[in-house]
């Protein structure tokens, strides 16, 4: 009794770490690395909604528009000195809300040139590595750079941004930018009173990474090898972890709903908010619906090893089709000899073993998808065809002689 309670503890414990397990290794290999950040937000820089964000907001950080009052200003005062009437220096010196209006439209239309240009994403892809290199930094603790942490508050120095920007204005035909002022302000990125609180949990979360999976997967399996029915509780925890990775899923789509209804439009519009969601989370979707379809695959195949009759239907079929084959195989000559033989005796430990090899192959995989699992799978049904069939041939001769 005791020793099912515990199996029934660890599965469950399991079970509750699959939706934390997969959020710590996404955090741990993408959200705060660098490099695969960096390779993940890279196609952003040619997504429509990004480049019409990116034109509004390097319009509005290069605005030269306060300039032209000055001008128009000191035209109409020139020309007042050199006799021209009041009235006409007055009306020039009413130009400056066209002039305005003319250097926005010079300004976004330099701007657009530059964000749609062959260029952009490589500005897009240094600008997203130093600046996650910097928060990463500043949440983990490790690391520097442009970004810091005063109070409850993590900053940015814009400064170098922004003359970039105005240089490359200046180069594409625009002088009049020289007139704005060197920036070297610092833009609040973030502030929480909680602060050190997240700055902790980010390296929690950094360190789990490292573990966590393995502890899952040994919580699972410890408890599975202590059960009495261990293919009952394989089938179990398959399910299980497919049921929390299902509840992960809707967690995620429910905090997609909160975050785009809670960046503010002056930030971001909704198209470019939703792109950029979808692409930082896409490895955690991707991680989520792997380890549901597993779930799923394992408890299908733990099922179709039991007694039940569809199970018993299906092996049976399957041991038929082999035997036809076999018996047709060896009226046309073929044998397999030994090795026929030798896999009648070993079937066992030959289906075991073909089943510890997907495994081991989808725990060594780098970053599995659906398609390495039902690849896996394929694979596993082609060794298990075979050995089969090998049995069958084998049994077959034996009976032959």
């Amino acid at each position: 009794m005791a020793r099912s309670a515990v199996s029934a503890l660890l599965i469950l414990l399991g079970c509750l770490l699959v939706p934390v397990s997969v959020l710590t290794v996404w955090v741990h290999d993408i959200v705060l690395d660098t490099d695969r950040y960096v390779a993940t937000v890279a196609p952003l820089a040619k997504d429509p909604a990004i480049q019409d964000t990116a034109v509004d907001q390097v319009s509005e950080a290069v605005d030269i528009r306060h300039n032209s009052r000055e001008v128009t200003a000191d035209i109409a005062a020139w020309l007042r000195a050199h006799g021209l009437p009041d009235q006409a220096a007055d009306t020039i010196e009413g130009l400056a809300p066209q002039l305005d209006s003319a250097l926005d439209q010079a300004v976004r239309k330099v701007a657009a040139h530059i964000v749609h240009s062959e260029q952009f994403p490589a500005v897009w892809t240094g600008a997203n590595r130093v600046a996650h290199t910097a928060v990463a930094g500043a949440l983990t603790g490790k690391g520097g750079g442009p970004v810091g942490v005063q109070g409850h508050t993590v900053i940015l120095n814009v400064g170098a941004a922004v003359d970039r920007v105005r240089q490359q204005l200046v180069d594409a035909g625009l002088p009049a930018v020289t007139g704005i002022p060197d920036i070297h302000q610092r833009l609040v990125l973030f502030h929480s009173d909680r602060l050190d609180t997240i700055r902790r949990s980010a390296r929690l979360l950094d360190l789990a990474g490292n573990w966590l999976p393995a502890l899952t997967v040994t919580l699972g399996g410890t408890g599975v090898l202590l059960a009495r029915g261990r293919r009952r509780a394989l089938a179990g925890a398959a399910l299980g972890t497919a049921f929390a990775s299902l509840a992960l899923a809707l967690a995620l789509a429910v905090g997609r709903r909160y975050y785009l209804d809670h960046v503010p439009t002056s930030v971001l519009s909704q198209e470019a908010a939703s792109v950029l969601f979808d692409t930082v989370v896409r490895f955690l979707r991707v991680t989520v619906l792997t380890v549901l379809v597993l779930g799923v695959v394992v408890a299908l195949g733990a099922y179709l090893a039991g007694p039940g009759r569809l199970p018993s239907t299906v092996r049976g079929r399957a041991e038929i089709l082999a035997d036809s084959a076999a018996r047709w195989g060896t009226a046309r000559g073929v044998c397999t000899g030994r090795a026929g033989t030798w896999t009648a005796d070993h079937r066992r430990g030959l289906t075991t073993a073909a089943l510890l090899v997907p495994v081991a192959v989808f725990a060594l995989w780098n970053h599995p998808t659906v398609l390495t699992v039902l690849l896996l799978v394929l694979v596993l049904l082609a060794a298990l065809a075979v050995i089969a069939l090998l049995a069958a041939m084998g049994r077959a001769g034996a009976h032959g002689r």
